[in-house]
C-alpha cells in the first residue's frame, strides 16, 4: 500500500535527527500565531491588543531593568519574527547552511552552535544596552535569531570554505564568499535600525568561527554537553566495575579524533567532492557516533 503524502512528508521531515526542522516549526508556529491576533483585532473580534502584547512579551528588550521582568526572552527572542521576508530569508539560509553543517557534522555540535550563540548574542544585546551611545540607536527592530544564523554560517564557512555551490547568473561560489556577503548585508541592515543587535550579531558570527577553529585543532567545546549527558547517566544507571561503559558499542569501528581532523583539513582544501568513498563513510560514522 502507498504511503500517503502526509505521512512521508512526516517522516522525512520530523523523524529526522536533525534539529533544524523543529526550529523552523517554531519560529513558523509563532510568526502565524501573533499574526492571527494582529487579525483578530482588526476584524472586531478582540479589542485587547494581542499581537504588540505577545511581541514584547517574547521579544529581547534593551533594557536590563525590562529583560528581569521577563527573563525567558532570552530563550523565545530566536523564535520570534514579525516580517514575512525576514521569516523566510532566515529559514532558508539555516535550512540551507545548517544541512551543510550537517553533513560533515553531527546533531550534537550544531545545536552547541546554535544555542551557545544565543546566549553570547543575547547577553551581548543586553550589555550593550548599558553603553549610552549605543542605547539610543534602537528602534523599533524586534530580535530574530539571526544570531544563531550568523553563528552557523560562519561556522559552515569555515569548516568548507573553498567547497563551491552554483548559483543562478553568477556559476560556481565559495562559501566563504557567500558567507562573507551574508554577514555583511545583515550587519549593514541591523546597523541602520539597531546597533546593538548588529554588535550582538558580529561577535555570535565571530564565535561560530572560533568554535570552528577550535574542532579543527581537536578541541570540540561542545563535549560539555556530553560529558552533562554521561553524569546523568552514571547517576541513574550503576555498572558493575568490571563492566565497560561501552559496552554497547565497539570503539574500534570508530574514526580518531586525528582521522576526522585530516578528512576536515582535505575539505578545507579540495572541498568535499575531493574526499574518497572511504573517507566520506568516515565522516559519517563519526557525526553518527555522538547521536
Amino acid at each position: 500500500m502507498k504511503e500517503s503524502v502526509l505521512k512521508t512528508f512526516w517522516r522525512d521531515t520530523y523523524k529526522s535527527d536533525s534539529p533544524i526542522p523543529f526550529i523552523i516549526t517554531a519560529q513558523v508556529f509563532i510568526f502565524v500565531l501573533i499574526h492571527v491576533f494582529d487579525l483578530l483585532q482588526d476584524v472586531g473580534i478582540i479589542n485587547l491588543s494581542l499581537y504588540d502584547y505577545t511581541v514584547r512579551l517574547l521579544s529581547l528588550p534593551l533594557s536590563f531593568n525590562d529583560f528581569l521582568r521577563q527573563p525567558w526572552s532570552l530563550f523565545t527572542f530566536p523564535f520570534l519574527y514579525t516580517g514575512l521576508f525576514s521569516l523566510l530569508f532566515d529559514c532558508l539560509w539555516l535550512f540551507w547552511m545548517g544541512n551543510t553543517f550537517m553533513v560533515f557534522l553531527n546533531k550534537k555540535q550544531f545545536l552547541y552552535v546554535y544555542c551557545s550563540s544565543l546566549i553570547i548574542g543575547g547577553i551581548a544585546y543586553l550589555t550593550f544596552g548599558f553603553i549610552p551611545v549605543l542605547n539610543g540607536f534602537q528602534s523599533s527592530f524586534i530580535n530574530t535569531g539571526s544570531f544563531a544564523l550568523g553563528a552557523v554560517v560562519a561556522a559552515t564557512a569555515t569548516l568548507v570554505p573553498q567547497s563551491e555551490v552554483r548559483l543562478f547568473l553568477f556559476g560556481n561560489v565559495s562559501i566563504k564568499v557567500i558567507a562573507i556577503v551574508y554577514i555583511c548585508i545583515e550587519l549593514i541592515f541591523m546597523a541602520i535600525g539597531d546597533r546593538p543587535s548588529a554588535l550582538a550579531f558580529l561577535l555570535s558570527a565571530v564565535w561560530g568561527v572560533i568554535y570552528m577553529i577550535n574542532l579543527k585543532q581537536g578541541r570540540d567545546f561542545s563535549n560539555i554537553l556530553k560529558l552533562f549527558k554521561r553524569s546523568k547517566l552514571k547517576v541513574v544507571h550503576k555498572r558493575p566495575a568490571n563492566h565497560s561503559p561501552h559496552v554497547y558499542r565497539n570503539d574500534s569501528d570508530l574514526p580518531n579524533q586525528s582521522e576526522i581532523d585530516e578528512i576536515l583539513d582535505k575539505i578545507s582544501v579540495g572541498g568535499y567532492e575531493s574526499l574518497s568513498s572511504q573517507e566520506k563513510e568516515v565522516l559519517f560514522k563519526a557525526s553518527k557516533s555522538e547521536k
